[in-house]
């Protein structure tokens, strides 16, 4: 049985006010919801490892969710966070990522140009966690995706965050964009987890969801 006859009794609700997952949602076939918009201050433990803040932010916004879950209520979270400057290693204890820094959504031209040109000519690493939870129970899970820039000019810079001003985007960018046919070399990992939902993964872990 297909996905989507599966989720005929339920009622997914996806609590993002991105087009971007909106759209990677549509394109998918999954039918969904808007959930209730509501706010939901996004910290996190400072000694927690920069690999799972996506995942941790996403458990948190799913726990923050003010209303209460219905029998046949799904609710799908996400938050995703570009890392830079560092290094991927695996350990003992599972993958993690060495040094760096987080690159959020810009606050202004000029902080979108700053987080580019600590972009450029550089790889970097795109994390989106993922929370699906029931009235009953909660799974969630992270993707991985490392991209690689070219070298960027000032002028490729100011062009594209003037043109598109990627203001609501972390790191400053849109993979989907004029950027992401001019500058990005390659990727490894899901193109759709750089745009901010991995859903060939969220496809499978929901099936999953549904049959324990």
């Amino acid at each position: 049985m297909l996905l989507n006859d599966k989720l005929k009794p339920y009622r997914l609700l996806l609590a993002s006010q991105s087009p971007r997952r909106r759209e990677l949602m549509t394109g998918c076939g999954l039918p969904y919801e808007l959930a209730e918009k509501f706010d939901c201050e996004e910290t996190y433990p400072d000694d927690l490892p920069l690999i799972g803040v996506s995942e941790y932010l996403s458990t948190l916004k799913s726990e923050a969710y003010p209303v209460p879950l219905l029998e046949n209520d799904i609710l799908l979270t996400a938050d995703t966070v570009v890392l830079a400057g560092g290094e991927f290693r695996m350990t003992a204890e599972g993958s993690t990522w060495h040094g760096g820094k987080i690159l959020g959504k810009p606050r202004d031209r000029d902080d979108a140009r700053r987080m580019l040109k600590i972009l450029s000519g550089a790889h970097h690493l795109v994390t989106t966690g993922v929370t699906l939870r029931s009235a009953a129970r909660m799974t969630h899970f992270t993707s991985l995706t490392y991209v690689w820039f070219r070298t960027l000019t000032d002028e490729e810079i100011a062009y594209y965050v003037d043109t598109f001003q990627p203001f609501d985007k972390a790191g400053a960018y849109g993979i989907q964009e004029w950027i992401g046919y001019a500058a990005i070399e390659r990727i490894e990992g899901s193109f759709y987890n750089v745009m901010g939902l991995p859903v060939q993964k969220v496809y499978t872990e929901l099936d999953k969801f549904l049959n324990p």
